[in-house]
């Protein structure tokens, strides 16, 4: 994470951003309706989210990173 102002500091909401318009675009200029467009995004997450691998998450999708870090439910001690 780069300091406040510097281009590192967005380094991967852009790379985010962009790897979202590559896939999703594919060369497209509009789509035939508002509907459609939330569909294709909808799509594109679930996909990002459940099946596309990270090196930095080590070779694991966000899920299923995620999921191992849950962590198992605590208890708090009653006060006698």
């Amino acid at each position: 994470m780069g300091a406040i102002g510097s281009s590192a500091d967005n380094a991967a909401p852009e790379s985010f951003n962009a790897a979202f318009k590559r896939e999703t675009l594919k060369g497209r200029k509009a789509w035939p309706s508002e509907r459609e467009a939330r569909l294709d995004a909808f799509r594109w997450l679930t996909q990002y989210n459940t099946r596309c691998r990270h090196s930095r998450l080590g070779q694991r999708s966000p899920i299923a990173y995620k999921n191992t870090l849950q962590q198992a439910p605590t208890t708090t001690t009653q006060a006698a």
